[in-house]
């Protein structure tokens, strides 16, 4: 693993405020334009350093948002019925979504492989954004996602070093 890698959990914790005052400089549209433009290459570096089988941090302490389409597809393919979906596994959240009742995600394995993933919500498909504007357009959320993914935090420090 990367020596950026080393004990990233403790550096990304007391690196907030400067991923804050990042995060707000990009919200300027040159430097959110460049960061863009350097998000593919930074995204494809940061997956091959880090294998998410080993890591599993967002299954196990957080929930995605299961939007009705994600809940439709998911049903189907457990061969339940839409609402015994939601009864069995999921909750509405303060903001009004669906998230999963408890963590880690019931469908995560022992051994971090997701007994959905082929049909798995798309807030899991796209997750970490590291390859999206939501890095940038959600300043909190990336500052929040970089306390528990590997991946996130090596983007943001690889961006704030260049």
């Amino acid at each position: 693993m990367s020596d950026l890698l080393n004990n990233w959990e403790k550096k990304s914790k007391d690196r907030q405020k400067i991923y804050r005052q990042f995060l707000e400089k990009a919200q300027k549209p040159a430097v959110r334009n460049e960061i863009l433009d350097r998000l593919p290459d930074l995204h494809e570096e940061a997956f091959q350093k880090v294998d998410c089988l080993k890591c599993a941090n967002c299954c196990k302490n957080y929930s995605p948002r299961f939007k009705t389409p994600d809940i439709k597809r998911i049903a189907r393919h457990l061969k339940l019925k839409e609402s015994e979906l939601i009864e069995t596994y999921l909750r509405l959240d303060e903001d009004g979504d669906y998230v999963v009742r408890s963590t880690p995600c019931p469908f995560l394995g022992a051994d971090n492989f997701c007994s959905i993933y082929e049909v798995r919500p798309s807030d899991c498909e796209r997750f970490p954004y590291t390859d999206e504007d939501v890095l940038v357009r959600r300043a909190a959320l990336t500052q929040k996602n970089s306390t528990f993914c590997p991946i996130v935090y090596f983007v943001l420090e690889r961006l704030i070093k260049t």
